[in-house]
């Protein structure tokens, strides 16, 4: 008997498809969908959801009930993360959910989340434990360290991600060397404060969309190839060098280099500082990018339930 699921992850910056079918021991990937929606647009300052990254959401959404009614339908469940935590109007976010996919939105807090990516990361790659599990989103960043055992030493969620940073310290486009320190120190402050032992890791694993796009900057696709990306070791020169040409180049300028959607463009420099940072702490400062995430995490545990 077969199984179909589908997955919906809703961040502050893109809201993501997977659908899933078991049957019996196998498991069948029908459909993987990425749409960049900016959903966090303006949340941090104003508290609510922008009525133009709402439409954005809303238009994202029918496309998604689209695809998972040409596949048969599936049992759906949509995640919401950093975003969706922090407004004033969720409640209008939830009705289009329920009036788009026939189910209420799942709000988890940062522990679920790090407990879902962590499941997803573990589920595509393998690495030498304590694995910190780095997810630089939108609205906020997680940090997990996970042992050998695939038990979660630590996990924090900070408050700080792509959208945030850049709203806060980088106003200009492209923005000013006070402005990059700016951002810089913000992110030290929550890596300071994070309680990770970087000192004591083994490897380092990156997931979502500013990881992937250095990783295809690094290796010059033309196009988006997910199976390329999935698993390249990016060392510590290859962060330092997309961190710095995105931090000097304008968002427009940025738009049109290959594999950058328009609305990624405008945050790629915030989320290339703090992974920066990041790989500065790791030992050896290599990140190894993981194409499973926690979009994989949410479909692998419907199948599971």
């Amino acid at each position: 008997m077969s199984r179909t699921v589908a997955a919906i992850d809703c961040g502050t910056n893109s809201i993501r498809l997977l659908v899933l079918r078991s049957h019996s021991a196998d498991v069948e990937e029908l459909a993987r969908e990425v749409r960049l929606a900016r959903l966090g647009q303006g949340v941090d300052a104003t508290g609510e959801f922008h009525p133009d990254a709402l439409q954005r959401a809303f238009v994202i959404f029918d496309e998604f009930a689209a695809i998972i009614e040409a596949l048969g339908g599936a049992e759906v469940r949509v995640v919401a993360t950093s975003a969706a935590r922090d407004v004033s109007n969720r409640g209008v976010f939830e009705e289009g959910v329920r009036a788009r996919l026939g189910v209420t939105p799942d709000i988890i807090d940062g522990a679920e989340e790090a407990r879902l990516s962590s499941k997803g990361v573990l589920s595509g790659v393998h690495a030498p434990a304590p694995t910190l599990v780095l997810d630089i989103g939108g609205g906020s960043t997680e940090l997990v360290v996970i042992d050998a055992d695939a038990r979660i030493r630590h996990a924090i969620s900070m408050n700080i991600g792509a959208v945030r940073v850049r709203e806060r310290c980088l106003p200009s486009d492209p923005p000013t060397p006070a402005q990059v320190a700016e951002a810089r120190e913000l992110v030290r402050r929550e890596l300071d404060a994070s309680g990770v032992r970087f000192d004591e890791l083994a490897s380092a694993v990156g997931v979502a969309g500013t990881v992937t796009s250095v990783a295809a900057r690094t290796l010059a696709l033309v196009q988006y190839e997910r199976e390329a990306v999935h698993e390249t070791l990016l060392a510590r020169a290859d962060i330092v060098e997309a961190t710095e040409h995105w931090l000097a180049t304008s968002s427009e300028e940025i738009a049109h280099e290959p594999c950058m959607h328009p609305l990624r463009a405008q945050v790629i420099g915030a989320g290339s500082i703090i992974l920066d940072e990041l790989s500065a702490r790791i030992p050896g400062g290599a990140v190894l990018v993981s194409e499973t995430d926690i979009l994989d995490g949410i479909a692998l545990e419907m199948l599971d339930g």
